[in-house]
């Protein structure tokens, strides 16, 4: 494996045993609590003429890891967090969204990344993609400070927070544990999504009391949403990944429309299309998607195809996917998993997916 993915086992090693402490206290602590039964509701699939018109992209993911599903401590948070949501603050993407950086230091190389994110939850929870939030895996286990993501916004982009790591799909790890550091992460989007939190800000001033929270709709997206229009949003970084950190990085929004639904074989709108606009450049992943509503029904995933919708085409997965793989690998969907303790769920999840990754990079190798 590369210089980077042994450096996440290492310190993740180290990590480990404050982690096992942690997970065991936790379950300690809640051990008198009544147990808890959640019931878990997969949507059934849809078999009508109108879904069954949805091309077809190849499913990458060979099992569902159950790790979080047999935690008493995170199944406990869970439950809590279930009950505490807030409503959603603004109707504005270019109030919501963020431009996520993150940097890691070697005696050989910096490498940095950029990518977008927006705020779903007033509480200061952020969705991004997994491909972005991979980055806080090493940052938030990494005792060497070389590892550092930083929250923008703002036009031009400005720090201002920094974030922990909420949730990443374990299954998306553990397809994706081979090419954690690839200069340039390929894929089809499929459970590619991630929540963090905000727990400071950049300058030690105070938070906020709420954050500026889009509205969502994780229904399924039906096939007559074809060439809707959308909004798209996100922080773009083509001039910046050209010309280097100097240049400024500005939010954009677009009106833009859906050209085509695919599914990973679940027989759902998984992932859509759009055709190409300005928002359309390497670092607007992880940037909201909006129907005419105003709610957000995608996060932009992968680059699309030009040759077909246009220069800046992109393609973002459904709410309605997240929402149904969430469900599947925590038993409590996307609404259910905002909320709550946000310090106590993140380090409840990290004592959780440490050994989980540790173990799956190590088979990687």
């Amino acid at each position: 494996m590369s210089f980077l993915t042994d450096s996440l086992v290492a310190v993740l090693t180290l990590y480990i045993s404050f982690t096992n402490s942690l997970a065991l206290q936790i379950t300690d602590l809640i051990s008198n609590e009544p147990e808890t039964e959640t019931a878990i509701t997969i949507e059934a699939e849809v078999t009508t003429d109108d879904q069954s018109l949805l091309a077809t992209i190849p499913s990458r993911i060979r099992s569902i890891p159950d790790l979080l599903q047999n935690n008493a401590a995170y199944q406990q948070a869970a439950v809590t967090a279930a009950t505490d949501q807030s409503e959603p603050t603004t109707t504005n993407p270019l109030d919501a969204i963020v431009n996520i950086f993150c940097t890691f230091r070697t005696d050989e190389f910096v490498k940095t990344t950029t990518g977008t994110g927006f705020f779903i939850d007033a509480d200061g929870v952020i969705m991004t993609n997994a491909h972005v939030a991979q980055f806080l895996l090493l940052a938030s286990a990494d005792t060497t400070n070389n590892a550092e993501c930083i929250v923008r916004n703002g036009n031009p982009a400005s720090p201002k927070y920094t974030a922990s790591l909420l949730y990443i799909p374990p299954a998306w790890v553990q397809e994706n544990a081979s090419i954690l550091n690839d200069a340039i992460p390929m894929g089809t989007g499929e459970r590619d999504y991630a929540l963090l939190y905000v727990n400071a800000s950049f300058d030690g001033s105070i938070l906020p009391d709420s954050f500026p929270a889009l509205p969502f709709d994780s229904e399924l997206l039906s096939t007559r949403s074809k060439n809707s229009n959308v909004v798209a949003a996100g922080y773009p970084a083509g001039e910046l990944l050209l010309q280097g950190s100097t240049v400024d990085l500005i939010p954009r929004a677009a009106t833009t429309s859906i050209s085509e639904l695919y599914t990973f074989g679940s027989n759902r709108a998984d992932v859509f299309s759009i055709r190409g606009s300005v928002v359309g450049a390497e670092g607007a992943s992880g940037g909201p998607v909006l129907n005419a509503e105003g709610d957000v029904i995608g996060m932009i995933s992968t680059r699309g195809d030009d040759s077909i919708d246009g220069a800046g085409s992109l393609r973002a997965i459904t709410l309605s996917h997240i929402h149904r793989t969430i469900l599947e690998e925590t038993g409590f969907g996307l609404e259910d998993s905002l909320g709550g303790n946000l310090t106590l769920r993140s380090e409840v999840f990290a004592a959780t997916l440490t050994p989980f990754l540790i173990r799956i990079l190590e088979n990687a190798q």
